[in-house]
């Protein structure tokens, strides 16, 4: 396996509530930069987390543990969302769907 591929996870923080004008502010995106190995999902993942095969699933394997809070993880241009997590010994797994 190679952990080459650049994904980020993203905690997005709400904007505040403006009472002058009442409007809300911009949200804002922190990103941690991670290599993983990327792979899309085979079809028994699929039929084991979803019941059902669905277009864009991936697999993100990590080589350690990502312990900080996110919301979403982006690859390329696109944003994941995580559907199972799989903490094992040393690697950290994440079956994740694309978000529209």
């Amino acid at each position: 396996m190679r952990f080459d591929t650049p994904v980020l996870f993203q905690r997005i923080t709400e904007g505040a509530y403006n009472a002058e004008n009442g409007d809300y502010g911009d949200d804002s995106v922190e990103s941690v930069k991670v290599y993983a190995d990327v792979t899309d999902a085979g079809v028994e993942t699929l039929n084991l987390v979803y019941g059902e095969l669905r277009q864009g699933a991936k697999v993100v394997r990590l080589l350690h543990h990502y312990e900080e809070p996110f919301d979403l993880i982006q690859i390329g241009s696109k944003r994941y969302r995580v559907d199972m997590e799989r903490r094992q010994r040393t690697k950290h797994v994440f079956v994740v769907s694309e978000v529209q």
